[in-house]
């Protein structure tokens, strides 16, 4: 494909983005949208801001991340004006550490559910729309992904969750992303393609599976986004 051909299509699906956002997100005030800070989740906060400055950015805050990743959140956080809601966990690193030891090594399902999911679910609850980063060629866990479907949180609540990148490939974003001259975490010039807490996180293992170096390969989803399972 020349890279004419490329353009068309990612500006295309720019347009298409847009659109969704714009439905969404103009003139509604119980939106939130979630950001790693990776760069599917930084290009989809830039196309939102244009249509709700002050739209809530929640960030997962699990006293695990890079060092790298907190720098460019503040940076990113501070030259866009974002309205950045650090989410965090009811217990610091330490007091964790100390009652169950290193969950990220010996259980890191319950390690993403305390750090992770717990925070998150009760945080998107407060609203009614949640847009997201995903796209469905992450992982295969993601391939039926839907670009807006109803997702059930604990409790019986649901939000409309929004995917507007969904079908995006890994070129798409970041095709985009230098058109938009939008800087990206500087972890990906170190071969890191998917990146998440700095315990759990690894050069990819399988250059086929972005995701391969997340978790030593014990798991593929740190939990948020599985719905809960209906009230029996």
């Amino acid at each position: 494909m020349s890279t004419a051909e490329i353009a068309a299509q990612v500006s295309a699906k720019l347009n298409q983005v847009r659109e969704a956002l714009a439905r969404e997100i103009s003139g509604k005030g119980d939106v939130c949208l979630t950001c790693s800070f990776q760069a599917e989740d930084v290009l989809l906060t830039k196309l939102a801001l244009a249509f709700d400055a002050r739209i809530p950015v929640l960030f997962l805050d699990t006293g695990y991340h890079f060092a790298e990743t907190y720098a460019y959140r503040d940076r990113i956080a501070r030259e866009w004006g974002l309205n950045l809601i650090n989410l965090l966990p009811e217990k610091t690193v330490a007091e964790q550490e100390v009652e169950h030891g290193l969950l990220y090594r010996s259980t890191p399902d319950q390690c993403c559910k305390l750090r992770k999911v717990e925070p998150l679910f009760k945080a998107v609850a407060q609203y009614r729309v949640w847009v997201t980063g995903l796209r469905r060629e992450q992982a295969k866990s993601r391939t039926e992904l839907e670009e807006s479907s109803l997702f059930a949180l604990p409790g019986g609540t649901q939000v409309l969750k929004l995917a507007p990148l969904a079908a995006w490939t890994t070129r798409d974003v970041w095709y985009a992303c230098e058109q938009l001259a939008i800087p990206l975490l500087p972890l990906y010039e170190k071969g890191y393609t998917s990146i998440g807490c700095e315990p759990c996180t690894t050069l990819p293992t399988d250059p086929h599976d972005p995701r391969s170096g997340r978790w030593g390969g014990r798991k593929v989803e740190c939990g948020i986004h599985i719905e809960a399972a209906p009230a029996s």
